[in-house]
């Protein structure tokens, strides 16, 4: 698989609590030169970035990031602010306490007032896929297709582990045909991403990806 056909599946990340605005600017520049699919940062710099890149490139942020256990109200808040700032795609961290509660209503209601919220905006739901069983993973395919979000995510990168390519090949086979599948967190390689994208991921959220290619010189 080309790079240059990874990269456009690439949202940059940075999420790192210690990032400055000069870090994330790297991001930005980065993610313009080798057209990757967006930069996901922190929502406090997505105004910025949004007034720096000039429609350049996708602005992405996280809500509800990274534990998932805000109140709904928060995150369509959340939602809001980071569409109103500039934020082309959301990707919000679902309420895992639910799911293992059995609250599959509460947890459907949530994803569609944060999508509607977002204004025709992308939203990717992230279930942290590394807390689940497999029939769990396949009850959040069904809740995230019948609420309406554009995709449905494996992981925060933020907790025991990131995506496992045995995840998205059972995401990919339980999702409904309208939505996508993001692989993230732990993508370390090309090899990582191609694999990943042969057995269905759609987007794939690193910070690794575009430094390697660099390191290689496929870039």
């Amino acid at each position: 698989m080309d790079i240059t056909e990874i990269l456009k599946t690439v949202d940059h990340t940075l999420l790192t609590q210690t990032a400055v605005w000069e870090d994330i600017r790297k991001i930005l520049d980065e993610g313009i030169q080798y057209h990757t699919a967006s930069a996901c940062i922190p929502a406090s710099y997505v105004k910025q970035a949004a007034e720096y890149v000039k429609g350049k490139l996708p602005i992405c942020t996280v809500i509800g990031f990274p534990n998932g256990y805000s109140t709904t109200a928060v995150k369509v808040f959340e939602a809001k602010d980071a569409v109103a700032n500039g934020a082309q795609e959301i990707d919000m961290v679902s309420n895992i306490g639910w799911l293992k509660d059995g609250k599959y209503q509460e947890i459907e209601e949530e994803i569609r007032r944060v999508h509607e919220a977002c204004g025709g905006k992308i939203l990717k739901v992230i279930i942290e896929t590394c807390l689940l069983t497999r029939e769990e993973i396949i009850k959040m395919c069904e809740i995230v297709t019948k609420a309406g979000a554009e995709y449905i995510k494996t992981s925060t990168g933020f907790s025991t582990s990131g995506a496992v390519l045995e995840d998205v090949e059972l995401m990919k086979k339980h999702v409904g045909k309208n939505v996508k599948v993001k692989a993230a967190g732990g993508i370390a390689s090309l090899e990582d991403a191609e694999h990943f994208l042969r057995l269905g991921a759609d987007r794939l959220g690193t910070s690794r990806i575009v430094k390697i290619a660099k390191q290689e010189g496929n870039i």
